[in-house]
């Protein structure tokens, strides 16, 4: 009787990690029949639907014997249709129409059209990142080809359909290496705030913002311009580096790989989720666990419009990855983790009715309702942002006074100064220093500590709040490009926590 088994190479994805797994294909004797085994998940199992057709249509034959297609390690959950192509070669090789005696120095990963084409698939850039690590070359989909172009030093090729594949590994020179361009910084940036009229408080905390990596909330009636001033944020953030973008287009790959172009011109990511987005949706989830919109926002900023209109349970969920930079989504099968350092800026109006934060009191909401609706925001959450601001609504003479020239640039290089002192000094942006650290590298006089000690008092500051105040004070110092903080600087930091007090109802910002 005829035994015959082909080996060939592939990966799975589970969260970011793209393991590898063994494609097994054993054709022996018995009644036709074509069996998967290896936990597929539906997708998985449809592809021999597709792989029956796929070889017919590219003029091999299918074999009428019996065939077991193993996917190793058995326990790994497997998905989605990029195991058609390694399968099908797989029954290629064991039915001896096609012999390649490279195959160990390949990984394949594409869907299969019925026409023997090839498809588009998720999460080809981690896989190509995780095969060259295990020194193999990845073969997969052409449409795949704008992900493979963005990394360098590995060699990766692209094929349009199955008999390109089979005379590729048969003649081993058909198809040339994708030729890699890296990641293209986009310079085009206008690194302007000239558009916003006025403001100057509120462009002053996004400067701060950008410059200390801080999260950010907005509070001000309909119309004041928060949308506008949340939207010019990427444009204020230093540049990422090679390895930050790969992992921002990394997770793209996995979720969306449609979405990917601001992140291949090394733009930050700037996401601005619907407030009725779900948790999973903003957390990432599913039964395949996918990344949600705080993942997609790593390394750039999240923006929430209309912060307490959303679902309590979403807003809490965030807790954790606002201070860890971290997600971990726990299932039955596995716990996964995805990164998610992102940057929250979020906006809300001062009360239900949206009026003018200047005019506390002499809107028609009673002092309960604010305070009503003021509590849709958690403590816990209020105390993880570093900088509250107001943003009352501009007068149509501040408008027509033409405000002093923006000059962008400059406040540019002074946030890129800010932030690069911070590598630096402690390897982190400040907002990210521990509350051990953050006493340390907060130098400041003995009358500025006295000072720091009476506006701990006065505000009631929990132990993180009084370390964000730091954190805040820390960067208007680097800013001012000081060694130490001085008690100026400590009272504009103490500005940025007082919109809301609790204790007595809403008041309006002394600053103002």
């Amino acid at each position: 009787s005829l035994m015959a088994l082909a080996r060939v190479h592939s990966r799975a994805q589970t969260g970011m990690q793209a393991t590898a797994v063994l494609v097994e294909v054993d054709l022996s004797n018995g009644l036709p029949c074509f069996s998967i085994v290896g936990l597929p998940e539906a997708a998985v199992r449809e592809s021999k639907e597709r792989v029956r057709a796929a070889i017919k249509n590219s003029q091999f034959q299918f074999p009428s014997r019996r065939i077991t297609v193993n996917l190793a390690p058995a326990e790994l959950p497997k998905e989605g249709g990029r195991f058609d192509l390694p399968i099908a070669l797989g029954i290629l090789l064991a039915s001896e129409q096609i012999q390649c005696k490279h195959l160990d120095r390949y990984e394949f990963i594409a869907e299969l059209g019925l026409g023997g084409e090839l498809r588009h698939t998720r999460g080809v850039l981690p896989s190509a990142l995780a095969c060259s690590k295990d020194n193999r070359s990845l073969i997969t989909a052409s449409e795949n080809r704008h992900e493979l172009e963005l990394l360098t030093g590995q060699e990766t090729f692209c094929a349009d359909d199955l008999i390109q594949i089979c005379s590729h590994l048969v003649q081993h020179d058909c198809l040339s290496p994708v030729i890699a361009k890296g990641i293209q910084a986009n310079t085009e940036h206008s690194h302007s705030l000239a558009a916003i009229r006025g403001q100057e408080q509120a462009k002053r905390a996004l400067t701060l913002a950008a410059a200390g990596e801080h999260h950010l909330l907005m509070v001000g009636s309909p119309g004041s311009g928060k949308t506008l001033l949340a939207s010019h944020v990427p444009a204020l953030l230093p540049p990422m580096t090679t390895e930050q973008a790969i992992e921002v287009l990394s997770i793209y790959s996995i979720a969306n790989p449609l979405a990917m172009t601001p992140a291949e011109l090394m733009q930050r990511p700037f996401r601005s989720p619907h407030h009725s987005v779900s948790a999973n949706g903003l957390a990432g989830g599913g039964s395949q666990p996918r990344p949600g919109e705080i993942s997609l926002a790593h390394h750039g900023v999240l923006f929430l419009d209309e912060l307490t209109e959303f679902d309590r349970s979403c807003l809490e969920i965030m807790r954790e990855p606002l201070e860890s930079g971290r997600i971990t989504i726990s299932r039955a099968a596995a716990q996964l983790e995805f990164p998610a350092r992102f940057q929250l800026i979020a906006a809300m109006n001062p009360c239900p009715n949206g009026c003018d934060i200047n005019r506390y009191g002499q809107c028609e909401c009673s002092p309960q309702q604010i305070q009503r609706y003021q509590r849709k925001l958690s403590a816990p959450l209020l105390d993880r942002i570093d900088l509250l601001v107001s943003v009352p609504k501009i007068t149509l003479s501040k408008c027509a006074a033409s405000s002093e020239p923006d000059d962008g640039n400059e406040r540019y290089q002074k946030i890129c100064h800010a932030r690069e002192q911070q590598l630096q000094r402690q390897g982190e942006s400040n907002a990210r220093i521990s509350g051990t650290e953050i006493e340390a590298l907060c130098q400041m006089d003995s009358a500025s500590k006295r000072l720091a000690e009476e506006i701990n008092e006065q505000y009631r500051l929990s132990g993180r709040g009084f370390h964000r105040l730091l954190r805040v004070a820390r960067t208007i110092a680097d800013m001012a490009d000081e060694k130490t903080v001085s008690e100026q600087q400590l009272l504009e930091a103490a500005s940025y926590r007082q919109i809301f007090n609790r204790h007595n109802g809403a008041r309006s910002d002394a600053q103002e």
